[in-house]
C-alpha cells in the first residue's frame, strides 16, 4: 500500500485540479461462454493445484504491499529458497519446487506474478526488467505527457501499458498455466462493495467471465492501484447467466455461521449475483489485506475444512504445512512528533494509514496463525501427523535499531536506488535463513534424508 503517495499522489490531484474532467475505465473482461465450461483449462485454484504434482511439504507464500521495497525483499526470499537444497531417497531439489500457491498484494504482486510467468529464469532477469528501473518516473512522464491530457481512461492505463511495455510483456493468465509452477493469487480491494477480489476464474465465475485472456498488467495495475493516485481498474458484472457460481457460494455460506469475518466475505461476493451491480472498481490490495494471507485462509475456510479442501483439489495431506508470510510494510516516526505545529493534511493521512495497516496486520496474523493450527489437526490422524510451520518476516525483527530504521527509512515507490535493492534483497535472504521457523522446518526436511 502507499504507492507513490509523496510524488504521484500531488501531482494527480494537480492534473485532476487542471482538467476536471470525468475518467472512464476501460472494460477488459470477456463474458463467460456457459456452454463450453471446462474447469480444467481454467486459471482456477482447484485446476492449477490439481495440476501440481504431490510434493514433500505443502508450502505457500505471502508477499504484502509496499512497492518496489516489497518485490526487492520477496524476490530476495525467492531466491533463498532457489539455494536451499533438499536431499531425499538419492535426490536432490529446491525448496522453491515445492511452493504451491504465492498470494500477493500492490507491490509484492509484480514479483508474484513474473515468477508465476517466468519461473527461475526470475533470477536472470528480474532485477534488470524491474527493480533496476525507474518505474515511477517513466508513470510520471507518461501522465505528463500532452498525449495523455485529454484522454478520458485515466492514468492507470497509463501505467498498464508501462508494466506491460517493461515486465509482462502482454499475457494473460493461461499464459500462467505452465507445468508445476505454483497458484499465483493476484488480490484487489472492490472499492464499491468493500470486500477482497481475487484474479482466479472462482472469483469470475462470480461475474460471469472468463479469466483465461485477461492481462496480467492489468490484474496487477488493479492490486497496486492506491485511491486518488490511480483510478480504479474496471471489470464488467455479466449476471445473469447460466452457471453454479449461486450454488458454490450458498454452499460456502454455510461455513460462515460462526465466523463474522468470513460472513462479510460472503455477503460481499453475494452481492455480485445481483443484476443491478454492473461494474466493479478494482484498488489497491493492500485496503482488504496488506499481507495477502487472507486470500489463501478464505480459500481453506470456504471449503469447509482443510480436509475437504484438499478433496477439492485431490490430494492428499503432506507431512508439513509450511506459510511464510513477508512483510515489507515499514512503521513511520512522524515528524510532527517533535513540535507542537499542527499535522498537515497529508501527514495526519499517512498516519492515521500507517495506523490501520498496522492494527489490521497483527490481527490478519493472528487469525492465520489459528487457522493454520487448526488445519494441521484436521488434517493429522495417529498413523499421520501434520506439522504446521508459520514463518514470519518483517523488518522488525533485524537485532539492531539502527538496521531497523534502516529499512523503515527506504520508501513506498517504484524507483529505489541501487543499494537500497541490494540492501533489501540480502534482507530477505538472510531473514529467512536465519529465521528459527525456517532453521526447524529444514531440519524435519532434512532429516528425513537419514
Amino acid at each position: 500500500m502507499h504507492f507513490h503517495q509523496i510524488s504521484l499522489l500531488s501531482l494527480c490531484l494537480f492534473l485532476m485540479t487542471l482538467s476536471g474532467c470525468s475518467s472512464y475505465g476501460t472494460v477488459h473482461n470477456q463474458k463467460q461462454n456457459t456452454s463450453n465450461h471446462v474447469e480444467a483449462i481454467e486459471y482456477s485454484i482447484s485446476a492449477k493445484l490439481k495440476s501440481r504434482s504431490r510434493g514433500n511439504i505443502a508450502l505457500a507464500l505471502a508477499f504484502s504491499g509496499g512497492g518496489t521495497r516489497a518485490a526487492a525483499f520477496a524476490y530476495g526470499v525467492l531466491q533463498e529458497l532457489e539455494q536451499t537444497i533438499i536431499s531425499q531417497k538419492n535426490q536432490h531439489y529446491s525448496l522453491i519446487d515445492e511452493v504451491d500457491i504465492i498470494s500477493a498484494v500492490s507491490g509484492g504482486s509484480f514479483i508474484a506474478a513474473y515468477y508465476g510467468l517466468h519461473g527461475k529464469k526470475t533470477f536472470k532477469k528480474f532485477k534488470k526488467a524491474m527493480l533496476q528501473q525507474n518505474i515511477e518516473d517513466t508513470i510520471i512522464s507518461g501522465i505528463l505527457s500532452p498525449f495523455s491530457w485529454f484522454l478520458t481512461t485515466g492514468r492507470t492505463e497509463i501505467a498498464i501499458q508501462i508494466y506491460n511495455n517493461t515486465l509482462f510483456k502482454n499475457a494473460t493468465f493461461k499464459d500462467l498455466n505452465q507445468p508445476n509452477r505454483p497458484l499465483i493469487l493476484i488480490n484487489a480491494s472492490d472499492l464499491g462493495n468493500g470486500v477482497r477480489f481475487s484474479f482466479v476464474q472462482e472469483y469470475f465465475t462470480l461475474i460471469c467471465s472468463d479469466i483465461n485472456n485477461y492481462s496480467i498488467a492489468r490484474a496487477v495495475a488493479a492490486s497496486a492501484a492506491v485511491p486518488i493516485a490511480f483510478n480504479p481498474v474496471i471489470i464488467q458484472n455479466f449476471q445473469p447467466c447460466n452457471n453454479n457460481a449461486q450454488q458454490k457460494l450458498q454452499q460456502a455460506s454455510l461455513y460462515t455461521l460462526k465466523n463474522n469475518e468470513l460472513k462479510q466475505a460472503t455477503d460481499g461476493l453475494n452481492s455480485y449475483l445481483n443484476t443491478t451491480y454492473s461494474y466493479l472498481h478494482l484498488v489497491d490490495g493492500g485496503i482488504t489485506d496488506n499481507l495477502g494471507l487472507r486470500a489463501i485462509y478464505e480459500a481453506v475456510e470456504l471449503s469447509g475444512s482443510a480436509i475437504q479442501f484438499l478433496n477439492r483439489i485431490g490430494k492428499a495431506p503432506t507431512k508439513w504445512l509450511a506459510v511464510i508470510s513477508v512483510d515489507a510494510s515499514t512503521q513511520s516516526l512522524p515528524a510532527f512528533r517533535l513540535s507542537n505545529k499542527m499535522p498537515s493534511i497529508k501527514e495526519s493521512i499517512d498516519a492515521m494509514t500507517d495506523i490501520q495497516i498496522h492494527r489490521y496486520n497483527a490481527s490478519t496474523l493472528n487469525l492465520f496463525s489459528k487457522a493454520l493450527t487448526k488445519w494441521s489437526s484436521e488434517l493429522s490422524t495417529p498413523q499421520h501427523q501434520v506439522t504446521p510451520f508459520f514463518i514470519k518476516l518483517n523488518f522488525n525483527q533485524f537485532s539492531t535499531s539502527e538496521q531497523r530504521m534502516a529499512f523503515n527509512l527506504i520508501p513506498t515507490s517504484l524507483s529505489l536506488s541501487e543499494s537500497e535493492i541490494t540492501q533489501l534483497i540480502h534482507a530477505g535472504r538472510s531473514l529467512l535463513k536465519n529465521n528459527p521457523t525456517f532453521q526447524n522446518l529444514l531440519l524435519q526436511l532434512r532429516s528425513e534424508e537419514l
